[in-house]
């Protein structure tokens, strides 16, 4: 695909189902994102997605406010890591036993 005009070739990947189905069952935390942190969303404009930039599995919008697709994301953590504006914080999954 071509960028920006500017000639040069990127690849960009988007999610979709796998063979394993919604994979977001498999996480222990998932992302939760403070929008009023969040640089996108405080600026109201395309600004940093360092997020969806290093999310691995690609479930992350390149939009304002910034979503995640927690579906298919299996908590890895990177975006809270990655995140300058500490916007992103990862929660605990709620987990149910049934007796």
């Amino acid at each position: 695909m071509q960028t920006r005009g500017c000639g040069h070739i990127c690849g960009e990947s988007s999610p979709g189902i796998g063979e394993a189905g919604k994979t977001g069952e498999w996480r222990d935390s998932y992302p939760l994102i403070d929008h009023k942190k969040c640089i996108p969303a405080k600026q109201n404009k395309a600004a940093c997605f360092q997020c969806w930039l290093y999310c691995p599995d690609a479930v992350i919008s390149k939009t304002i406010p910034v979503q995640v697709d927690l579906e298919y994301c299996k908590g890895c953590g990177i975006c809270a890591e990655i995140c300058p504006a500490h916007a992103i914080t990862m929660v605990a999954e709620e987990t149910s036993c049934s007796s």
